[in-house]
């Protein structure tokens, strides 16, 4: 599963999932440039990895909401590497909000991101990796795509979006052996602890029935770093050169997909 000579772009990698993905792909030799609208996080974080190598680590800003953005961060990303041959796209926004009452703007802004994100940098990712005769895109979904969530209803449908895409992705694509899979976390990110701290006890414990206690391994969410780091470098190296299409729980069994 080593990455030794894989040129890989990771989205989102600021901090979190995505600065986790950068971490364990430069760890495992990879030529890794990140990408992030917030520059100075994402240049912290390929500058911390670039110093523990072995691999490299460089940093572009992207919006990926923003065709041009993302034409012009792949481009330059293209010439720096000398190619690509996988992707991997942690990046999204979460938004709570009732079906009710979600307002425009939010469910505009969440859709934006997540899932015309993820269709822009697919894209862009698809042409370079076809150049390079065939390699992996790793999209992020998550178990909010998969059941009711009525307090997160944009967030929800978001996700359930990106199953739906990275299913069809990978059947267009396959020809090209460029495969397209969908990772479901569930990570203890920062977000996740900042939205914790927010908690009311009685939201609290609404969220350990609903998440919690239903993660067999611990009934707590992994560790970005040593529970998911590992899986996005299966994915993106040669080990996995046989799996596309899939939906992944990376969650300690909280969710089942079939």
């Amino acid at each position: 599963m080593e990455l030794e000579s894989k040129r890989i772009i990771v989205s989102g990698c600021a901090r979190g999932m995505g600065e986790a993905t950068l971490n364990a792909y430069v760890q495992a030799g990879a030529d890794v440039i990140g990408m992030d609208i917030n520059s100075e996080a994402g240049q912290s974080v390929t500058e911390k990895a670039k110093i523990k190598g072995p691999g490299k680590a460089s940093f572009i800003k992207i919006d990926i909401a923003n065709p041009e953005s993302v034409s012009d961060a792949f481009r330059e990303a293209s010439e720096q590497l000398g190619g690509l041959d996988a992707l991997a796209n942690p990046a999204a926004i979460h938004r709570l909000g009732d079906p009710s009452d979600i307002s425009p703007d939010d469910w505009d802004r969440i859709f934006t991101i997540n899932v015309r994100g993820t269709v822009l940098t697919n894209q862009a990712a698809f042409k370079l990796i076809r150049k390079s005769g065939g390699g992996s895109i790793i999209n992020f979904g998550s178990i909010s795509g998969l059941r009711p969530e009525p307090g997160s209803a944009a967030y929800s449908a978001t996700k359930g979006a990106v199953h739906s895409w990275s299913r069809t992705a990978a059947a267009a694509w396959g020809k090209d052996l460029v495969r397209v899979n969908a990772i479901l976390p569930a990570m203890a990110t920062p977000m996740y602890m900042e939205a914790n701290k927010k908690m009311t006890e009685e939201a609290a414990t609404a969220s350990y029935w609903m998440n919690h206690r239903s993660i067999a391994l611990g009934e707590k969410y992994g560790d970005p770093e040593t529970d998911l780091g590992p899986v996005m470098v299966f994915f993106a190296s040669d080990a996995s050169r046989f799996i596309t299409g899939q939906l992944i729980p990376v969650d300690g069994g909280q969710a089942s997909t079939r």
